[in-house]
């Protein structure tokens, strides 16, 4: 067992080895146009590139909102810091794991990109020609920095921040590389079989949603919950913000994922939209004929349900069955929150209902509505007579599952053996802000 000093040093020590070793990489020259590239593709996925990077932020204020708000500053900064954590492992060796020369169609070999060898000026990725390969890898990254984001809101208010970076370096290399591998490498195993997730349902929310599972079993029950205590969200202004950056920085997610300006990109956009409007008032509409008032909560959680459902399905869907995606997740995912309130299973805020069972929904969507009407790349679902790619998506759903949800476990368990996974009962019921970080929201004590 490492002594205290030492895991005080461990964080700063891995980054400083890290960063002296980037001093040794050769500089290269970033790409050489020669005209092969489209200057107009290289400027959406640019933009992408930085809406699906505001859903970070967006996402913080979104899971912010909704915690005691003696735990806001906490709960959002374990969202924000994976930009700092996954960033640096991506250039260092996370975008060579997903997307370097396969080994088997199960990981990237590490060495391929490390340190981003070859890849600023290198070919472009082969399913995206007119883009430079830099591009492409910082598009991928900015997937790769929300997903260890998403698991927060199901150990928030307990789990120790030393502890929950951990998590995100693990998470990133041990989950979210190899799951992206299989089903984005055009080796990946996956991908082979004929899976389709067009922008993460797969890759980032099912792997995202078993993970959160998996952390609230291995932390248990948080000290409010046990006791049945009702916590009142710190500021649902907050969760309107977040819900509206989020909307904004997914068109970036799902058109984007067309890695090029044209007709799919345009399509993802719209099913992106109409997916999540439907979501959001099938969500409160639901709420309502079960005796409940129209609450903004209830919007803003079934819009980015909705947005959760589309995704793996935005560039092979049409719009108009977008409508019916948006609406029955949102039913599916409300009912899964119902029925979680039911058990003791303390998912502080519903990650594993909206985003693990969200995309779930998406993955069986696609394999129902995908049509090659809208995606000749794709494939044309069970709703248009093909069973066999349904079948495909459910052998994909059941695959990613199983895998995330049980490494993701071992994570949690081995951080547990490391370091306290949870903060103390002293601390809990100061709250995080103050004794992980020594800070406090707002300016009126009386009320936390």
């Amino acid at each position: 067992m490492p002594t205290s000093k030492a895991k005080q040093l461990a964080p700063f020590l891995v980054l400083m080895a890290v960063a002296i070793g980037a001093l040794f990489i050769p500089s290269l020259p970033n790409f050489n146009d020669g005209g092969k590239y489209s200057a107009a593709d290289i400027a959406w996925i640019l933009v992408a590139s930085a809406l699906v990077f505001l859903m970070t932020p967006g996402l913080a204020f979104f899971y912010g909102g909704m915690v005691h708000r003696k735990n806001v500053i906490s709960t959002m900064i374990k969202s924000v810091v994976a930009a700092g954590i996954v960033s640096i492992l991506w250039v260092f060796v996370g975008y060579s794991l997903c997307f370097g020369e396969s080994i088997g169609g199960i990981i990237g070999n590490p060495f391929t990109h490390m340190f981003f060898k070859g890849v600023t000026s290198g070919a472009p990725w082969s399913l995206a020609p007119s883009i430079p390969l830099s591009l492409f890898a910082l598009f991928q990254l900015m997937f790769a920095i929300i997903t260890p984001g998403l698991v927060v809101g199901a150990v928030a208010e307990r789990i120790r921040f030393t502890a929950y970076i951990l998590f995100i370096a693990l998470f990133s290399l041990l989950v979210y590389a190899p799951i992206a591998h299989w089903t984005w490498h055009p080796e990946g195993f996956l991908f082979k079989m004929g899976a389709l997730d067009f922008a993460g349902g797969t890759v980032v929310h099912i792997t995202a949603g078993c993970a959160a599972l998996a952390g609230a079993l291995v932390i248990k029950r948080r000290q409010s919950h046990l006791e049945h205590r009702e916590i009142p969200p710190a500021n649902i202004p907050y969760v309107l913000i977040g819900t509206g950056l989020l909307w904004f920085g997914w068109f970036g997610f799902n058109a984007g994922s067309a890695l090029s300006a044209n007709a799919l990109a345009v399509s993802a956009f719209a099913t992106t939209n109409t997916a999540a409007a439907a979501a959001g008032l099938s969500w409160m509409f639901f709420d309502v004929i079960r005796g409940k008032k129209p609450s903004v909560l209830g919007f803003c959680i079934g819009a980015v349900v909705g947005l959760v459902a589309i995704t793996p399905a935005a560039g092979f869907v049409a719009i108009p069955q977008s409508i019916f995606i948006g609406f029955v997740a949102a039913i599916i995912s409300n009912l899964a929150v119902h029925y979680k309130t039911k058990s003791n299973l303390d998912d502080t805020l519903d990650v594993f209902p909206c985003h693990g069972v969200g995309g779930m929904v998406g993955i069986l969507m696609t394999g129902i509505f995908a049509t090659k009407t809208v995606n000749g790349a794709g494939a044309d679902g069970l709703f248009y007579g093909n069973f066999s790619f349904f079948f495909i998506q459910v052998k994909t759903l059941l695959i990613v599952v199983a895998y995330s949800f049980t490494v993701s476990y071992a994570i949690f368990k081995f951080i547990d053996l490391v370091l306290p996974l949870r903060v103390t009962s002293e601390e809990e019921e100061v709250g995080l802000d103050a004794s992980q970080h020594d800070e406090k929201y707002g300016r009126t004590p009386q009320y936390a």
